[in-house]
């Protein structure tokens, strides 16, 4: 049975009450409905203050991260005051202001293939606002081995991803869900995230409130939400695409055979952690307070920055620069006699060259700066820009 609206609840959704297909029976199921908004980043800033205002009953947040001055380009529920703050405890206090009649449920966690089934368990749908690929394929299958429906959504640069998965069907059966169109990771390193890749600004406030739409939708049965379906918008061109989804009879989850019943090691999975094969293969590292001696005390060494020309601009520690792609066209370049210092943004794309060098060049003198541009500043020079 539905709960009944309050007199101040029909005053505050009164333009929902109002629309012929929304209507009080609307408005009561978005009351007695609750949903997991897994980060509160671009898109989950956007969602989430919709789904607030829309009056979803019940709003968890999961998010372990604080707030960073580089978020505020489009992490539009955080201002410069809140930098340095935990993101779940600030969400929870502008979201309570913003509308005190739903109830927001903090979660200051890192989702895992621990903790994942049981924060789920609470919830009637889960949002996926991640933006890293363990996380995404985690949030995907709990959501199918827990029986909830996933609405998606993803950002890079100027373009954006929106689909609902593990929708049930009127035959009983389940819609597709995200191992249906990506049934494995792409190589580490071959998708920058964000921070790296870069995004526009509003981007995710466009992308994030076409995924509360469809929240919205599949709580109250109005329209037809994306299951079956990936929308592609294009912010760059203003163009957009729907692709029809089809099930993989491969995907270990749902296919003809499926080999999982549980959820995985998703850092693994993704290629992010080496395998005991791989151990010895990891390259070596110096830290920036390292690094910094060295030169304070005249150590013999090369510094190569292997970022892009534009990062270069932003900021920079004074170091040789040669484009990551272009490494392998420079090889006369590379010291050899004396330790090189490889470094980029955070440490994983100079990480990723020394690999190459070292296992097809056969390069023995070459190390990481650990932490990269971003521990140089967290470290040694404050005054150096972080992007």
């Amino acid at each position: 049975m539905l709960p009944e609206l309050t007199p101040a609840e029909i005053k505050r959704y009164s333009r929902h009450l109002v629309l012929p297909e929304f209507g009080l029976e609307g408005q009561k199921k978005l009351k007695a409905a609750s949903v997991l908004v897994v980060g509160t980043g671009g898109l989950g800033a956007p969602l989430l203050q919709y789904l607030v205002a829309a009056g979803v009953g019940r709003i968890g947040v999961v998010d372990f991260d604080t707030i960073d001055e580089s978020n505020l380009q489009r992490q539009v529920l955080f201002s410069t005051a809140d930098i340095g703050k935990r993101k779940t405890a600030i969400a929870v206090e502008k979201l309570k202001a913003q509308n005190p009649l739903v109830e927001i449920i903090p979660h200051n966690v890192m989702l895992t293939s621990e903790n994942a089934l049981e924060i789920l368990e609470d919830y009637d749908v889960v949002a996926d606002g991640t933006d890293n690929f363990p996380t995404r394929y985690l949030v995907n299958d709990a959501c199918v081995l827990s029986g909830k429906v996933n609405v998606y959504a993803s950002i890079f640069r100027f373009e954006g991803q929106v689909s609902v998965f593990n929708y049930p069907e009127k035959d009983g059966s389940r819609g597709p869900n995200y191992r249906d169109i990506f049934p494995d990771p792409p190589p580490p390193g071959m998708v920058p995230s964000c921070a790296e890749g870069g995004v526009l600004g509003v981007l995710p406030g466009i992308i994030g409130s076409m995924q509360a739409n469809e929240i919205i939708k599949v709580i109250t049965g109005i329209g037809e939400p994306l299951s079956g379906r990936l929308f592609l918008f294009d912010a760059a061109h203003f163009e957009t695409r729907v692709m029809r989804i089809r099930k993989n009879e491969q995907n270990p989850l749902t296919g003809k055979d499926p080999t999982q019943t549980t959820l995985i090691d998703y850092d693994a999975f993704c290629g992010l952690k080496p395998t005991d094969g791989q151990k010895d293969a990891l390259v070596k590292e110096v830290t920036v307070t390292e690094l910094k001696k060295w030169r304070d005390e005249g150590h013999a060494h090369q510094l190569i920055d292997v970022r892009k020309e534009f990062e270069i601009e932003i900021a920079s520690i004074g170091a040789e620069h040669i484009l990551q792609e272009e490494i392998e066209q420079h090889l006369d370049r590379i010291r050899t006699d004396i330790p090189v210092v490889i470094h980029c943004r955070s440490g994983k794309r100079s990480a990723d060259v020394i690999a190459l060098l070292e296992k097809k060049y056969g390069f023995a003198n070459l190390f990481n700066l650990k932490g990269g541009v971003l521990a140089w500043s967290d470290e040694i020079d404050p005054a150096l820009p972080k992007y």
